[in-house]
């Protein structure tokens, strides 16, 4: 039996610009701009993955529940209307540097009686071919790394208008193909990891029109770090708070109008600035535990208050349905340029047949300076009928 060979894996569309700005996060300068963006493992697990949020700037902590707010906000599982569905989303992902990066999603949800509701989700995230090398830069064929998720939620109605939620996801990150790596036994990337949330909502009348105003805030990714190697550094996940705003206008029998907000915040810690012999400038040490990392991030950027309050992006989102059949979308997703100038808008579209969903969302930026333009997520939902 021949052993492995001591090989390192060219992943450098994944690694470099991946890491960095798949994560949802850019590492270089933009129009000049210091950049001092925040990386983590795992970061397909901020990308949003169904097309609904797709279309509204990537928000959707407090619009109406659906079969993929698990993902979301798991507490908004337990208002939904019917006795659940099932979802699945699709999406190439930065098609203008790699031909095969795409997304995967598929949910279901369902109701246990009035007060409780479960999920049950699969992310899976297939980073395209890589090309791997030995010492002496020969080629010795191609790997496909992975990355997946499997998740279980669980939400619970308290009264009429508030429920709390809680999700349990396990991560694999396939990245390494097991082999050495300057000089370190590689191995794939697994974790635990949690999200905690809450959702309220309050009917009303505003402009003499039934109204409904929700909002919800949710934890996500809170779990231990993740290695790639025997003995190398361990990496944060994409542990991140997201708060939302929602307000829907019933204006008649046909017309139904919502405007909603999400801020987003990573609660990882931003790296500090320091000198060429690795001494800390500005800023705090980012090498600390996760519980440590989640209430410091909050007081660690190196710029203070300025800094902090960068981090937030922000998104800004409408739709609209028609006769609760046609729907119309758009949203804005903004992050500061020295946090990875991610600004784009998004706009979509839903056509609800019966049972039948399809939604469709399409990304518009600038391609000299995104890789996300042109990106689109299609998404397929089927609900299910009405408990008796």
């Amino acid at each position: 039996m021949i052993k492995k060979p001591s090989i390192y894996i060219l992943i450098l569309p994944i690694y470099l610009y991946g890491y960095n700005c798949i994560a949802q996060v850019s590492s270089f300068a933009v129009n000049g701009s210091q950049s001092n963006a925040i990386s983590t493992a795992v970061p397909f697990l901020a990308i949003s993955p169904d097309a609904r949020s797709g279309a509204m700037g990537d928000a959707g902590v407090a619009i109406s529940p659906d079969a993929n707010s698990a993902y979301w906000n798991p507490s908004k599982l337990a208002f939904l209307e019917g006795s659940g569905g099932i979802s699945a989303s699709y999406s190439p992902w930065l098609r203008q540097l790699l031909p095969d990066v795409n997304l995967a999603y598929l949910s279901y949800a369902g109701k246990l009686n009035e007060r409780d509701a479960i999920a049950f989700s699969l992310r899976y995230f297939n980073l395209g071919k890589s090309q791997l090398y030995d010492a002496n830069q020969i080629s010795l064929g191609t790997y496909q790394p992975v990355e997946f998720s499997v998740d279980a939620s669980f939400a619970r109605k308290f009264g009429e208008d508030f429920s709390l939620g809680l999700t349990v996801r396990y991560i694999q990150s396939n990245l390494s193909n097991e082999t050495i790596i300057q000089g370190q036994q590689g191995h794939n990337g697994y974790s635990i990891a949690a999200d905690a949330s809450l959702y309220a909502k309050k009917p009303t009348q505003q402009f003499g029109n039934d109204a409904l105003f929700a909002y919800g805030i949710d934890i996500s990714n809170v779990g231990s770090k993740i290695s790639y190697s025997n003995i190398g550094q361990k990496y944060f996940l994409p542990i991140n708070l997201k708060i939302g705003a929602a307000n829907t206008w019933y204006l008649n029998d046909y017309n139904e109008l919502t405007f909603t907000l999400d801020l987003n915040k990573l609660l990882v810690p931003t790296p500090p600035i320091r000198d060429n012999d690795g001494n800390i400038l500005a800023g705090k040490d980012d090498n600390v535990s996760v519980v440590s990392g989640i209430f410091g991030s909050f007081t660690d950027a190196p710029g203070g208050l300025k800094e902090e309050l960068q981090e937030i992006t922000y998104s800004p989102a409408f739709e609209y349905w028609y006769n609760k059949q046609f729907a119309i979308r758009a949203g804005y997703f903004y992050e500061n340029p020295n946090k990875g100038n991610r600004q784009y808008l998004t706009i979509g579209s839903g056509v609800q047949y019966h049972d039948i969903g399809i939604n469709f969302s399409y990304l518009i930026a600038s391609q000299d300076k995104s890789p996300l333009a042109n990106t689109i997520r299609f998404s397929l939902s089927y609900s299910f009928k009405q408990q008796n």
